[in-house]
């Protein structure tokens, strides 16, 4: 939410508190603590959004003290310590959050999105399973997702194809999951879905250094040497200095 939409949320929501209750001051209720609360929430994503931790930490921290056990605020204010390369705070109130809200896949997923990130591949791969195990979770493709890249990093082939297998089939349109089963497959020999998976994710995103490689090997595989030369011109002129372009280079 845009950040002036949260702060007319907040003030549309304590003028409602003070038309229903009389001459009550909204903070003095319960329900009017919790808006504020979640007004506040909001106000703090919508700086992280903008990329302004420092301005996103002053209506978490009125969060918090409205309820520092919240794990709306928590969650927020771990993505705003994640966003600023402070691993140890962001651990911190992820943990805070989960402790308060157990099963939230919302939460999980972001906890786990961190873990990955910081290396700690076998604890990410734990809060992804939880995370996917909400069916009514509107994120789960990703989910599913994030646990096959997570698979590939611990060395599990079958596990990966399997849960990008299970992304695909929740949203087909997930270039990712698209290209590691391009290249899983390729890996297997499996040539013809390798190139169904790959063609499907030209079709939906540019492409990079480790696809245009990828994209030589199908090429010369099918024996389409004027595609396997174009794709090598692309990794030439966009990715000369990549261990990808060294690669096609040992493979001519």
């Amino acid at each position: 939410m845009p950040v002036r939409a949260a702060l007319l949320l907040f003030f549309m929501t304590l003028l409602a508190g003070c038309v229903t209750s009389g001459n009550v001051a909204p903070m003095s209720t319960s329900k009017g603590r919790d808006a504020a609360r979640e007004a506040y929430v909001q106000l703090g994503l919508g700086y992280l959004q903008q990329g302004q931790t420092e301005r996103a930490k002053v209506p978490l921290k009125k969060a918090l003290e409205l309820d520092s056990s919240d794990a709306d605020s928590n969650a927020a204010l771990a993505l705003v310590f994640q966003a600023e390369m402070e691993p140890e705070l962001a651990d911190q109130h992820f943990r805070k959050a989960l402790s308060s809200r157990k099963g939230d896949a919302r939460i999980l997923n972001n906890y786990g999105s961190f873990l990955y990130e910081q290396g700690r591949y076998k604890e990410a791969y734990a809060r992804y399973e939880e995370a996917a195990a909400d069916t009514l979770y509107p994120e789960r493709s990703r989910v599913f997702e994030s646990l096959g890249m997570t698979a590939v990093k611990l060395s599990d082939r079958e596990a990966a194809l399997n849960y990008f297998t299970k992304a695909l089939r929740l949203d087909r349109l997930l270039p990712r999951s698209l290209l590691e089963m391009a290249e899983l497959s390729f890996e297997d020999r499996h040539y013809v879905p390798s190139r169904d998976y790959y063609d499907r994710f030209s079709q939906l995103s540019e492409q990079n250094a480790r696809s245009l490689l990828l994209g030589t090997r199908l090429a010369k595989v099918f024996d389409d040497r004027n595609k396997a030369a174009s794709f090598g011109l692309q990794l030439k002129r966009l990715y000369p200095g990549t261990p990808e372009y060294q690669q096609y280079l040992s493979e001519q």
